[in-house]
């Protein structure tokens, strides 16, 4: 009796678990989903659903500055990614390697303060940082920007993936009397591929995404698409947004899900 009283209970308690999950994604995703039907709709209004149209689509292919921006952010997001895929991947290096570096603590932790600390005061620290140094705000002070907070996720990333690497890999290379440099090429690197590339596709999709620190440090003509997405709902709200919006959602998905499936097929 005691054995069926708790099996009643497990299933009541996954249930109860299982219908706050759905009701979980429910309140995060059916806004998205929303936004995502209305795009299609051809009614001047925003919440209103004048028919199929891909009106607003259209519309987005013949507004320059909304063109800009994407260039803008494309150009950004590429070479933000790949200087903080390589200075993120050679932290996570230096710190899974050097264990006895002296001031390996005080790295590690300053590593992290992107992490952790609010967007705006690291947007306001970077902004006093350029003016300090004389660097014109424009699209290089943006792409340091990003690169700034984009080493840390790349770091953390790539040392997951060394926190599961055999070493003994890299052992066997050294006793065939393979250099440091064939060791990593040969070896190290192909083995933390994964964690590099699925850091370097969230590096990606947080310089697509980002809003604040760029509206901070940007400058005239160095627009990105998400900040001009945001100055479009201070100004107006029309249904171009939400095709606007419903673009963004799906590149940033694609990455992500990218980012999260070369992971997992690294683990595997």
């Amino acid at each position: 009796m005691t054995s069926r009283h708790a099996a009643s209970g497990r299933t009541r308690t996954d249930r109860w678990l299982s219908l706050n999950g759905w009701f979980v994604f429910a309140f995060l995703y059916l806004p998205i989903l929303v936004v995502i039907v209305f795009s299609f709709s051809g009614a001047a209004n925003v919440g209103t659903w004048g028919g199929f149209s891909l009106r607003w689509y259209r519309r987005l292919a013949g507004n320059e500055q909304l063109l800009a921006s994407l260039e803008n952010s494309l150009w950004v997001a590429l070479y933000s990614t790949i200087v903080a895929t390589v200075f993120g991947t050679a932290a996570a290096l230096a710190l899974d390697r050097y264990r006895r570096w002296a001031s390996r603590g005080t790295f590690d932790a300053i590593l992290y303060l992107p992490v952790i600390i609010p967007d705006v005061t690291m947007a306001v620290m970077l902004l006093l940082w350029f003016t300090q140094i004389g660097l014109p705000l424009g699209r290089a002070s943006i792409i340091l920007a990003h690169i700034a907070f984009n080493i840390s996720f790349v770091a953390i990333v790539v040392r997951a993936r060394l926190a599961h690497m055999d070493s003994s890999m890299e052992e066997a290379a050294a006793d065939l009397y393979a250099t440091r440099w064939q060791t990593f090429r040969r070896v190290t690197l192909p083995l933390i591929m994964p964690g590099v590339l699925g850091g370097a596709l969230l590096a990606l999709t947080l310089s697509l995404d980002d809003v604040v620190i760029t509206s901070f440090v940007q400058g005239p003509g160095s627009t990105t698409l998400p900040v001009h997405v945001f100055g479009l709902i201070r100004r107006s709200v029309t249904p171009e947004i939400n095709a606007v919006s419903t673009l963004m959602v799906t590149a940033s998905m694609i990455l992500v899900f990218s980012s999260l499936a070369i992971q997992r097929r690294g683990e595997n």
